[in-house]
């Protein structure tokens, strides 16, 4: 080939060329994004509407539904859930991967403007933000203290740790959890109000008209300025408590004669602990686009300042570290990919038994996997465990077509050729095979780039990242390799005693492989059975392994959720909280607990509790994570009065708050669906491989409704305003005013006290304040009913709908849960009722058809790209019935390791194609060669398998060597790293073992006549005859003599 006679003539441009991919990709890789994974996540746009005192029904008809109808029709829209809770709508928009996150949350803003006056009045202006849903807290931090109560703690948080940290680059938002914010709570005693005919609304006008700063001008003399204002704000309890609220009789009615004030917190219905002991939960944020490792490493950089400024008694300690399983399964990466380099280059010097001849091949892998990098910073792609785990498959491949080169340009120095004429012969007679074999390989990862969802955006940068390595190889196998062997090898160097040894062992290896191929290729019958039986296998493995989106992985964390009763206060939900806790204390490996009591804000979801609980590091714990969850699942599920479910992180930046099972009910009234979902549940829950099976809609929250009379408000002049405000204030204790403390505002909030909210029947006696002054008890104007109501209405893509949702018993996959509800479904559900997935069950649907569609595709245009190269439809038929051994390989090794079909392991059996159709096309491109010259096709097919049988056997030594480290991989991230590694290793070794046989039959059934020599032919073979060939036959088991 003209590449490769120049750079044979030119050995320093040779040179040059490689160094300079490797230059260049020393540069790339100073540039590129670290992270887990790509970029997977969708654009997301959240709605949060608050409507004061409305109940979920009446949020869902006056203000979910509004909004909806307004923002379904925007461009880009994938899907579309709502939540409406009691004075709270929330919708989530989430829109397809290419849309525009900033030009679709300005789309929803507009169209939400749209609809704005046909809300209510009393509802609030919605609040539109922008998401990417990969910008979650990477980290919790934990302030806690012996002797500092939580009021002072959340104090220093804000001041002092919340600042420094939103300071830091690539952190978005600072939340605290369990956090106490200062507030002037002044507690009302109704009966002492009515005593002095006073309502709340009148404490209220008092706060605002008396506790205020409020500028005055100045005051200008000849050399002086002043300036005034009037200092009329109160800053301690006492002051407060000394505050006129009115006269009555000529006495003055101070706050402290209806109640009673303190410095108190602004909602005390959360709380945090971290292993057991009370504590301010700060969490980390990061942006949308930011490197999650980096700013873990700014906050510890950052870590010496924070504790610098903690008053004596505080201490801080990381409760939980999300980035700490991420470096972990990188570190694992590159150490995989170390031992890959090591075991590759060891293959080869076994094989070839020279340093000078192992160094050849060898610098093939740094020149081909550095150079990579370019490709993956042009293209926009990150440096994140799947392209580095392509870099790891890589090592084994980008060695093949080197070898290739070399093993020709050998046998032609061995045969007495000078050593630069035998570099040029021996590359332009395998030119078109490493052609050939490259573009094969690089095809199979085209269809990876149609790939749909979040499989396709995962893994199309692993099929750059080994593309462009296999790519590079070809063009250093045919540039540097011819170099390097024109210059260090020598003809009749003296063997080493290993290079000895081997050339015995091989050459018995290949006579007898020569023998059996002789007998083979007229045994059609046996042989073409192996086949066919190879092909029902595959089809029979695929059918009955065990189907999931990705393997569970131990990342060294995992999450426990716990559910009380609907209505139940956060007293009962604490005690069975701490009951958790102390079960999970129990366990040896766990060095972190951090755990909250009561989710959510406005409202806060008081009956639910949810822990975050770390583990010891993978090489101090015998158990894996999975091991520990099934444990306190078994010891948590025997509690009676809560749910508990402890679930293991889901993969794929799933949220790590969502059972794997998410399944969708869409219909008309929540009474069908309740009915319905009911039942599915029950059928779930009698299933031993479903998990603690719950669904979303719950219609017996305990609820009060206050019923106004119209009739009688509007003969005493009460309103219904009046009536609002006055529940609102007693009930709910709604900021009025504000103080100041220590340089900071803080709110000023009015509630009835504690003793005067226990029942229902204490609204009866609540006073409120007609239109002419009079004061009565609220009892005279409305009746109070109690009743239940929903927690949440649920909407998905606008229809009104529950969720079904369960973990996985050990040895159920999704796949099979998934197909038994599907079934159950069409069994029972009514005709009007539709069903739907969400979460990790909806990813694992559409990954399952467009990674069957994508295997069909990569034979496909394999077999086309290959026709092209050959001019023929029949020689890549030969080439393709490699595959069903292969697959059956892979398919067998997960089988026999328990493993499962997922994406991990499908990629593998995909990439599988590229892999064992190189061993074919080197044996059907010289068998095509040698009948072009006029050879029979049974002893051109002879020969050229027993010519190709050393390249073969060492090109797939070095990449099963290569996967290896997969295969037995270990520690964080192990489980899919091991998956894509058993479906190589075991493929390529089977089809490998079959192939050899299998094709050299194939080709001597499928071939019709001779091949007619062509100027294509006779470039390839510049130099040799048939009679050459036939006498390199028998030195085709020499190795590459030793002397380095």
């Amino acid at each position: 080939m003209i590449l490769s006679d120049l750079s044979v003539r030119r050995p320093v441009l040779a040179t040059v060329m490689s160094l300079l991919l490797v230059l260049f990709g020393l540069l790339s890789f100073t540039r590129l994004t670290l992270r887990e994974y790509p970029d997977i996540a969708y654009p997301i746009v959240s709605v949060r509407t608050v409507y004061p005192g409305a109940s979920p029904a009446l949020v869902e008809t006056d203000v979910t539904t509004v909004l909806e109808g307004a923002i379904s029709g925007i461009e880009g829209l994938r899907t579309i859930t709502s939540a409406s809770r009691a004075e709270t709508s929330q919708i989530v928009l989430e829109f397809g991967r290419t849309r525009s996150l900033d030009a679709a949350t300005n789309d929803v803003r507009d169209a939400i403007s749209r609809v704005r006056r046909q809300l209510p009045l009393a509802v609030q202006d919605p609040l539109v933000a922008k998401e990417t849903g990969d910008g979650n807290e990477i980290m919790w931090l934990s302030l806690a203290s012996d002797r500092h109560s939580e009021l002072e703690m959340t104090d220093v948080a804000e001041r002092f740790i919340k600042n420094r940290l939103a300071m830091l680059p690539g952190v978005s938002t600072i939340p605290l959890d369990g956090e106490r914010r200062y507030a002037m709570r002044i507690w009302l005693d109704p009966e002492r109000l009515a005593a002095r005919r006073l309502a709340a609304q009148d404490v209220e006008e008092a706060l605002r008209t008396q506790n205020l700063t409020l500028p005055s001008g100045r005051i200008e003399s000849d050399r002086t300025e002043f300036d005034v204002s009037i200092r009329g704000s109160l800053e301690t309890p006492q002051q407060f408590l000394h505050l006129i609220v009115a006269y009555r009789d000529g006495y003055p009615v101070r706050i402290q004669d209806i109640g009673r004030v303190e410095l108190g917190s602004e909602d005390d219905r959360k709380l945090v602990r971290v292993n057991g002991k009370p504590a301010i939960g700060i969490g980390v944020a990061k942006q949308s686009k930011a490197n999650t490792l980096e700013v873990a490493q700014a906050v510890k950089q950052a870590w010496p300042d924070l504790v610098a400024s903690l008053p004596e008694g505080m201490t801080l300690q990381v409760a939980w570290d999300g980035s700490l399983a991420i470096e972990q399964s990188i570190r694992e990466v590159y150490r995989a990919l170390g031992l890959a380099l090591i075991l590759v280059v060891l293959v080869i010097y076994l094989f070839l038994g020279s340093v000078r001849a192992t160094f050849i091949p060898a610098v093939a892998i740094p020149a081909s996997i550095i150079g990579a990098v370019t490709i993956l910073w042009a293209t926009g792609c990150s440096l994140n465990v799947l392209t580095l785990l392509g870099f790891v498959l890589a090592v084994g491949l980008v060695v093949d077509d080197a070898i290739i080169v070399l093993e020709n340009i050998h046998r032609r120095i061995e045969s007495g050729v000078p050593p630069i004429q035998a570099a040029m012969a021996g590359s332009r007679e395998i030119g078109f095979a490493v052609l050939a074999t490259t573009l094969s390989l690089v095809v199979v990862f085209i269809p990876i780039a149609f790939l749909t969802g979040v499989v396709g955006r995962l893994f199309a940068e692993l099929a750059i990242a080994v593309a462009a390595a296999v790519l590079l190889s070809g063009f250093v196998a045919l540039t540097l390799t011819p170099m390097l062997c024109a210059t260090l090898l020598k003809t009749g160097r003296r063997q080493t005693r290993l290079s000895k040894v081997a050339e015995e062992a091989f050459a018995g290896l290949v006579s007898r492989y020569r023998r059996a191929v002789e007998r083979l290729v007229e045994a059609r019958g046996p042989v073409l059975g192996v086949a066919l039986g190879a092909i029902v296998a595959s089809v029979l493995l695929f059918l009955r392994l065990p189907m999931e989106l990705a393997p569970l992985e131990d990342v060294g964390w995992f999450a426990g959720h716990l559910t009380a009763p609907e209505g139940a206060t956060i007293r009962y939900t604490d005690a069975y909280a701490r009951q958790v806790e102390g079960i999970v204390e129990t366990v040896p490996e766990v060095t972190f607990n951090y755990m909250v009591v009561a989710r959510g804000y406005r409202p806060t979801i008081v009956n639910r509790a949810s822990s975050w609980v770390t583990l010891a590091e993978w090489e101090k714990r015998d158990r894996t994570q999975q091991d520990i969850v099934a444990e306190l699942n078994a010891r948590l599920g025997r509690l009676t009065g809560v749910k508990v479910s402890v679930l293991n992180p889901p993969p794929m930046e799933q949220s790590p708050e969502k059972t794997p099972v998410q399944f969708v009910l869409v219909g008309s009234t929540y009474e069908e669906l309740r009915v319905q979902a009911e039942r599915l549940m029950r059928k779930a829950a009698a299933h031993p491989g479903f998990l603690n099976p719950d669904m979303d809609l719950s219609m017996n929250m305990p609820h009060v409704t206050v019923e106004a009379h119209r009739s009688k408000s509007a003969d005493v002049g009460v309103s219904m305003a009046a009536i609002g405000r006055t529940l609102e204030t007693f009930l709910s204790g709604r900021p009025v005013t504000t103080f100041s403390r220590d340089g900071r505002v803080y709110n000023v909030i009015v509630k009835v006290d504690e003793p005067y909210r226990n029942s229902p029947s204490d609204i009866m006696t609540l006073p409120v304040r007609g239109e002419q002054g009079q004061l009565m008890p609220l009892g005279n104007v409305v009746s109070v009913r109690e009743d239940a109501t929903p927690e949440a209405l649920h909407h998905y893509d606008r229809m009104r709908a529950v969720t079904i949702s369960a973990g996985l018993a050990e040895g159920f996959s999704l796949g099979e849960a998934l197909d038994y509800l599907n079934r159950t479904a069409k069994e029972s559900l009514p005709r009007m009722m539709r069903f739907a997935y969400a979460g990790e069950s909806k990813e694992f649907l559409e990954s399952r058809a467009s990674l069957h569609v994508t295997f069909g595709l990569a034979i496909l245009v394999v077999y086309l790209v290959l026709s092209a190269q050959f001019e023929s439809f029949l020689s890549p038929l030969v080439i393709l019935l490699t595959v069903p051994p292969a697959v059956m390989g892979g398919l067998l090794a997960l089988a026999f390791t328990g493993g499962t079909l997922n994406i991990y392991s499908q990629i593998g059996l995909i990439i599988l194609i590229g892999l064992v159709t190189k061993n074919a096309i080197l044996i059907v491109e010289f068998a095509n060669q040698l009948r072009g010259r006029g050879m029979a096709a049974r002893e051109a097919i002879v020969e050229a398998a027993t010519l190709r049988f050393r390249p073969i056997i060492m090109t797939t030594a070095a990449t099963i060597l290569g996967a290896l480290p997969l295969a037995l991989a270990t520690g964080a991230g192990a489980a899919g790293r091991r998956h894509i590694g058993l479906v190589l290793v075991g493929g390529l070794a089977l089809s490998t073992l079959l192939s050899l046989f299998l094709v050299p039959t194939v080709y001597r059934l499928l071939a019709r006549g001779p091949v007619k020599p062509d100027k294509l032919a006779v470039a390839r073979l510049p130099y040799a005859t048939v009679a050459d060939q036939s006498h390199a036959s028998s030195a085709s088991s020499h190795i590459i003599h030793g002397g380095s």
